[in-house]
């Protein structure tokens, strides 16, 4: 059984930021925005589409290399639209995915995304309360 993953956040004032602090690395700062909090760190749900577009982004990685292309770079942009009502999580995700590689094409991409999809488990655990919908372009080296 793996170990288990655990986080500690703290509040930083008397509205709503946090901070987190991990091992030996650079404490993430949370907040709201007014009146809320002070906008002075990542909202919640913008550090969850950054996991996982960089979840997303090192599985596609991943699976291009078994694949057997090259990855020069990959870059992901994750655009979450909102519910409407509470609680105003995201009701669809669209994953933007830019692979520079000088021997990889847009069909092996295409390809290789539903293989990512299967094991980035931040995006398992998000497709069955969002629509996930993706994108992808391959640049040459």
């Amino acid at each position: 059984m793996p170990e288990p993953l655990e986080v500690t956040v703290t509040s930083t004032d008397q509205k709503l930021g946090y901070t987190a602090a991990l091992r030996t690395l650079a404490p993430v700062t949370m907040d709201y925005i007014p009146p809320f909090g002070s906008g002075q760190g990542y909202l919640p749900l913008e550090l969850l589409l950054m996991s996982l577009a960089a979840c997303s982004g090192g599985a596609l990685s991943l699976m291009l290399k078994k694949m057997g292309k090259t990855v020069a770079g990959v870059k992901v942009t994750a655009r979450g639209i909102r519910k409407e009502q509470h609680p105003t999580g995201f009701r669809t995700i669209t994953l933007v995915f830019q692979v520079t590689s000088p021997d990889a094409d847009e069909l092996t991409v295409q390809k290789a995304i539903p293989l990512a999809e299967s094991v980035c488990p931040v995006w398992s655990m998000l497709q069955n309360n969002a629509e996930i919908k993706t994108e992808y372009k391959v640049v040459p080296v």
